[in-house]
């Protein structure tokens, strides 16, 4: 599976600086890139056809991926891509069909959930090269853009790196944040944020109606304090029940920050950009 993080690998790979023009990216063999990644890579995590929806689900959070496989044993061709944000909406969709359990109602305050210690985040200011090495180096799959008083201000996520090969921008990554995001040809609705003061109910139903992957967490002043995901979400609503939740200590370190959460593969990326 091609990622979006394996596109930040090759520009981190062969970027130098403005003034030392990359090769045409586009123009490489997929065979070029195995073999520049090859120290990266990772076995391939699939599921089969026959497998059960908790099958998947544990499967997408214990192996820290966000696209799962479902591949035909017989012929080896791929049926279906299984995701985090099919598999809630889903879960929310058939939600009123379900027995409503109580912690639907609790806050965030009480349940805890998400990401709230060690938050990666970056400034307008910030160079570009820099945010890519936060998403590899953090393992994070977005970066809440701060001011100088820790407000959001926007968001710069690895879907936005697609950009960097649609218009061709890829040759110089010392430009801000800021300037990074004027690139930003889709409709921008701003950041999609939530309280700790509010239930998860709330939450969920933001996150399916949006689309998005995850919200920012921020306090009274807007201030940055935690991430909440859709990883975060399925593993307290599926897995905790069972006894086989991520940590609170695990999450932290892939929740948000899943390496291949909330990325798309670029096929699916540039289909959704276009």
């Amino acid at each position: 599976m091609l990622t979006i993080t394996d596109f930040i690998n090759i520009l981190r790979t062969y970027y130098k600086s403005p003034l030392v023009h990359m090769d045409e990216l586009e123009e490489h063999k997929i065979e070029t890139w195995r073999d520049v990644l090859k120290e990266k890579a990772r076995s391939l995590v699939s599921i089969e056809p026959d497998a059960s929806l908790f099958e998947a689900i544990k499967t997408l959070i214990h192996s820290k991926v966000h696209r799962l496989p479902v591949i035909n044993p017989n012929t080896g061709n791929v049926l279906y891509i299984l995701t985090h944000k099919r598999i809630l909406r889903f879960l929310f969709l058939y939600y009123y069909d379900l027995p409503h359990p109580n912690y639907l109602s609790k806050t965030l305050r009480e349940l805890r959930i998400g990401t709230y210690e060690n938050i990666a985040t970056t400034t307008p200011n910030t160079p570009l090269i820099m945010a890519l090495n936060q998403f590899v180096e953090r393992r994070v799959s977005a970066l809440p853009v701060i001011d100088d008083k820790g407000r959001v201000v926007d968001i710069y996520a690895k879907f936005d790196v697609i950009n960097l090969a649609s218009e061709k921008t890829y040759n110089n990554l010392d430009i801000s944040i800021k300037k990074a995001l004027e690139h930003r040809d889709q409709w921008f609705e701003g950041v999609l944020k939530c309280t700790l003061d509010d239930t998860l109910e709330s939450v969920m139903e933001r996150i399916v109606k949006a689309e998005v992957h995850r919200l920012v967490v921020v306090d009274e002043d807007g201030c940055v304090i935690g991430v909440i995901s859709l990883s975060d979400i399925l593993n307290y609503l599926v897995l905790r029940p069972m006894g086989l939740e991520k940590s609170n200590k695990e999450n932290q370190m892939v929740s948000h920050v899943l390496e291949d959460t909330e990325e798309e593969t670029l096929e699916e990326s540039q289909k959704e950009f276009d």
